[in-house]
């Protein structure tokens, strides 16, 4: 029996096989992953792994045993070469493995920096996998100096995870402003007062033109002629979906593996879910690059692989930890044409609302987790709430909720847990 494969060992590709199990499905059910460590985590790669807080085990998915146990053939260290859909067969490694369903949740690369341009250097690194963090540890000796390429969150956490290291960090970010492909400028500009508070040093609106040495980086040449030596690098320049063996397969592929509302790609037997895929939202496509969104979306396409024919409605989330700030964003701001910002009642406490018309999109939450929590109900009830009554700072966070709710057909919301803790699905 042929049974289910699933390519990409991930988040999502661990999820969706241990829901299948879980749904009862007594087939074949086999994960390959192209890694030779078992299912982890990846967010802790740029916190808690990274300094050395957290031991190897703790970020498995798993017990190793589970997928013995759960009779999941957990192949490893085995990268997928070919799609052969008219067979239903997969090429990994030397191995030919037939299929009934396919799942590709095969994730996303991060960008590189050209060989051109020094990328290919010894001491320039990446941050997406184990063996990636194990071989920059090394270079982690107090008083380096790192150059970071790019202020994103990653970067950022990389910066953040550096200070507490003892490295001289220097973060450059080629747009006017850190974040801003994901932020409004208030949220820029909290980061940017915070990590400078510690002895970052940001450089905004500069491009790297290219990084010296021979052999092994020695410093860089940025885009406005200025040079700076570097230990080491990180580049954190975003990622780019996981397509090629979909693509070469003939799949369609539309800012990632083209799927439907159920998680079915162009071919009817083979199903994507993840950061690789994009799916109907809200009137447009997108694709979600976190935790929530790879563990929700990989176990509803278990059900509808199993039979079902459920929509995915996504329900986006996200975090990110740089030192004593915990940043916690609900929905998405795409679109966004007011933003109103609230202050906390704690030092370095504030959340961003963003609106597009009078309709609440997203929110933005800086030691902040009880607007964290009223934001995203009334966005996942499909609800809103004034403008004028978010900024009004003598309101409490909690009466927005009173608000949200007094159309008859909104969710009830127990008031009562909207202080109860909300940190990350991992």
């Amino acid at each position: 029996m042929a049974g289910i494969v699933i390519v990409g060992a991930g988040q999502a590709g661990a999820s969706l096989a241990a829901k299948v199990r879980a749904l009862g499905y007594d087939g074949r059910v086999t994960l390959i992953g192209e890694e030779p460590a078992p299912p982890y985590q990846r967010p802790p790669l740029s916190k808690g792994y990274l300094l050395r807080e957290m031991e190897l085990e703790r970020i498995y998915l798993r017990a190793p045993s589970f997928w013995k146990e759960n009779e999941i053939d957990l192949r490893l260290a085995e990268p997928v070469r070919l799609i052969d859909r008219a067979r239903k067969t997969v090429r990994a490694g030397n191995a030919s493995i037939p299929y009934d369903k396919l799942a590709l949740t095969i994730g996303s690369h991060p960008r590189q920096i050209p060989a051109a341009a020094g990328g290919s250097l010894g001491g320039v690194y990446t941050i997406r996998t184990l063996a990636d963090v194990d071989a920059m540890a090394v270079e982690c000796q107090p008083g380096r100096k790192l150059l970071i390429v790019g202020g994103g969150y990653l970067g950022l956490e990389v910066a953040a995870v550096g200070v507490r290291l003892g490295l001289e960090i220097t973060v450059i970010e080629v747009a006017p402003r850190i974040l801003q492909r994901v932020a409004a400028p208030p949220t820029s500009n909290y980061f940017r007062s915070l990590h400078s508070s510690h002895g970052v040093n940001i450089l905004e609106n500069t491009g790297l033109d290219r990084l010296t040495g021979t052999g092994r980086v020695s410093g860089a040449v940025l885009s406005n002629g200025m040079k700076i030596p570097a230990d080491f690098v990180v580049v954190a320049i975003g990622v780019t979906p996981a397509t090629n063996i979909a693509e070469e397969a003939g799949l369609a592929i539309e800012n990632g593996i083209r799927t439907d509302s159920r998680g079915l790609t162009s071919d009817p037997g083979i199903w994507s879910a993840g950061e690789c895929a994009s799916f109907p939202h809200e009137g447009r496509r997108v694709r979600l690059e976190s935790v929530g969104n790879a563990i929700d979306h990989a176990e509803l396409v278990a059900k509808n692989m199993l039979g079902g024919s459920e929509n995915y409605r996504a329900k986006p989330w996200f975090w990110s930890d740089q030192y004593d700030v915990k940043l916690q964003i609900a929905g998405l701001n795409t679109g966004y044409d007011r933003i109103v910002e609230r202050k906390g009642d704690r030092e370095r406490s504030r959340s961003i609302w963003y609106f597009e018309g009078g309709r609440l999109l997203a929110l933005d939450a800086m030691n902040e987790a009880r607007a964290y929590m009223v934001a995203k109900r009334i966005i996942e009830a499909g609800q809103t709430v004034s403008l004028e009554n978010v900024a009004d700072a003598s309101r409490d966070v909690k009466s927005l909720l009173s608000e949200a709710t007094k159309n008859p057909e909104a969710i009830a919301v127990d008031v009562g847990d909207v202080d109860a803790p909300s940190g990350p699905r991992e």
